[in-house]
């Protein structure tokens, strides 16, 4: 029986068990004609092509799972070429039958992914909402009175859907994130130049990115990896170069007050507020900075001369079949007439000296987590103010490319009203690697599932390992906390906070007799139904680790300790016979809380 939403893992122990790509495409087949959105794809693939399309993996690769996506199906952003399938780029008048695939395209299917259709957009990649199709605008799988975000709105609805276990978008001004935030979803973009752009009708060349929907950060960086690589038929393609982020804590810039801005929506700005705090638990220092100079490049996207490589993109096209296009994406594509070759330069100086401002606040910072989307609207409100509301998608996204940042959005919970919102993580160029633990940490700390499941749990075998960093972690419960006596045997050698968490429900705390300072005494009791227990889990060198359970007095040792996601960690235990006469403080959920009680 297959999951609602076809995520990596549960595809690929499914075929493990025995199922077929045959049988995963009848699957995706009937999916397909259940939807109850009819926006979602300009041109599916046929039935029976898409059943030859497995037969033909199961003929030249019959091993179960031999190839990295082996029958992994994927849906594609029709501005992306697909052989035998036309592009649209959502304008029927200028729709063309590509002979080959584009790039990444090619790649996946020769990873073992099969094609299941062309999705819906923004015509030529015009727009943030998903609105601005003759094809019909696909709807937010959470309420179809909402947009689903765009452009590459067809392509986060069929994966958050459950028709797909992910799909490509591209992403010029937010559109491989937006979507993503809306539906529940990861978004991957990667670093401009990163992965080709061979077979993608552009919208802004200099700054377009394909990019990856899928159900885990996991998933999506993997997918990633299979398109990466230099291709010379792009110009603007790039080999990577390895980055790596902080090793002494990950300092995460967010917005400060001056430069919050949600467009009155409280839930969202109260989501934002929450994932702050979650980065904190997983060991983050918050810092807030001056989002001034990237708002500005951000502004430069749309309100700049880089409209006019909008204009460039579909110049010809545009001359012979202007009434053809959607009346919105004409206007902003028009508009770039009012600029000319000075104004580019003008526009290039001042991206310059931004980039030179963002560079400072850099200084102080490893990361940005700012809010994928400030908010979300109707179909209804944004169709009566589709450029006004439109931008509001934008005001934390526009700038990523522009400066040629990497990018990891992730799901950041859901509000009252039932809608999911999201943060996005952005690192320097080629941090996209760098990135991923900690968004995937983010992801699986707020428990809102993947797509439209929102109950779901994240499968283990999707989690992104943190680098090998050759340090050894090691839970602390009592005065090895921050801020208590002893945290310096931690920190004086170099140790890093990974995490504040709990136990699993069926740990005791005891405050051990006849010990000054008083130390703690932890136990496992199986059966016992608490709550779980404060804890810290830290990093330290491997010889800092050996002094450290050397001079661990009895009846206290390291051993293995559950958390409450259900991972074992190196941690202070206490011998059995330690806590007789011992006072118990367990109800009170920690070492922490204790002392504050002693102190009161």
């Amino acid at each position: 029986m297959l999951p609602v939403i076809l995520d990596l893992a549960s595809v690929k122990a499914a075929y493990a068990s025995g199922l077929t790509p045959l049988d995963l495409v009848e699957e995706v087949i009937a999916r397909r004609k259940a939807s109850d959105d009819p926006a979602i794809f300009i041109t599916e693939t046929p039935d029976d092509d898409l059943r030859a399309a497995a037969e033909a993996l199961m003929e030249v690769s019959p091993e179960p799972n031999s190839l990295p996506l082996w029958g992994i199906p994927f849906a594609v952003k029709d501005n992306i070429d697909v052989a035998g399938l036309q592009t649209t780029a959502a304008c029927p008048a200028f729709a063309y039958q590509p002979q080959t695939d584009a790039t990444v395209v090619a790649r996946l299917k020769a990873a073992g992914a099969l094609v299941i259709g062309k999705t819906n957009l923004d015509q030529f990649a015009t727009g943030l909402n998903g609105t601005r199709s003759p094809y019909g605008a696909p709807r937010s799988v959470f309420d179809k009175a909402y947009v689903s975000g765009g452009s590459s709105s067809g392509s986060a609805v069929t994966v958050a859907s459950g028709l797909a276990s992910f799909a490509l978008g591209t992403d010029t001004a937010g559109s491989g994130r937006v979507p993503a935030a809306f539906n529940n979803l990861v978004g991957i973009k990667p670093t401009p130049g990163l992965v080709p752009n061979v077979g993608v009708v552009p919208a802004c060349r200099s700054v377009d990115v394909v990019t990856v929907f899928a159900a885990t950060v996991g998933d999506g960086v993997a997918i990633r990896k299979v398109m990466d690589g230099f291709d010379a038929g792009d110009p603007y393609s790039r080999r990577a170069v390895s980055v790596t982020l902080s090793a002494n804590g990950l300092r995460i810039g967010v917005l400060d007050g001056a430069e919050r801005e949600f467009f009155g929506n409280d839930a969202v700005e109260a989501l934002y507020d929450a994932a702050i705090e979650r980065a904190k638990s997983l060991g983050a220092t918050i810092v807030p900075f001056d989002y001034g100079p990237f708002r500005q490049a951000a502004e430069l996207l749309y309100n700049g001369p880089w409209v006019a490589e909008r204009l460039a993109a579909v110049k010809e096209f545009i001359g012979t079949n202007a009434d053809d296009f959607d009346p919105t994406v004409r206007k902003i594509i028009e508009g770039a007439k009012s600029y000319d070759a000075v104004d580019a330069f003008e526009g290039q100086y001042k991206l310059g000296h931004l980039r030179q401002t963002a560079r400072v606040e850099w200084e102080k910072l490893d990361m940005l987590m700012l809010p994928t989307s400030p908010t979300t609207y109707t179909v209804e409100a944004m169709l009566a103010d589709p450029i006004v509301k439109n931008s509001h998608f934008g005001r934390y996204t526009n700038f990523a490319n522009l400066f040629g940042y990497a990018a990891i959005a992730v799901p950041g919970g859901f509000g009252a009203d039932g809608l999911p919102s999201g943060v996005t993580l952005f690192g320097p160029p080629f941090s996209d690697d760098a990135l991923a633990p900690f968004a995937d940490a983010m992801h699986r700390a707020v428990a809102a599932g993947m797509g439209k499941d929102k109950a779901v749990s994240l499968p283990e075998a999707s989690k992104v390992a943190e680098p090998d960093d050759g340090l050894v972690t090691i839970m602390v419960v009592g005065a090895h906390l921050t801020g208590m006596p002893l945290n310096h045997e931690l920190t004086g050698p170099g140790g890093k906070l990974v995490k504040t968490c709990r136990t699993a429900g069926d740990y005791r705390l005891f405050v051990l007799p006849n010990t000054t300072p008083p130390k703690p005494g932890l136990l496992r009791e199986p059966g016992f139904a608490g709550k779980g227990l404060e804890v810290e889990v830290w990093k330290v060198t491997p010889s800092a680790f050996g002094r450290f359970v050397q001079n661990i007095p009895a009846p206290l040792g390291i051993g293995k300790v559950t958390l409450d996601d259900g991972s074992q960690v190196s941690g202070f235990l206490c011998e059995p016979y330690a806590i007789e006469g011992a006072h118990e403080v367990t109800e009170l959920g920690g070492w922490r809380a204790y002392i504050a009680s002693r102190k009161g």
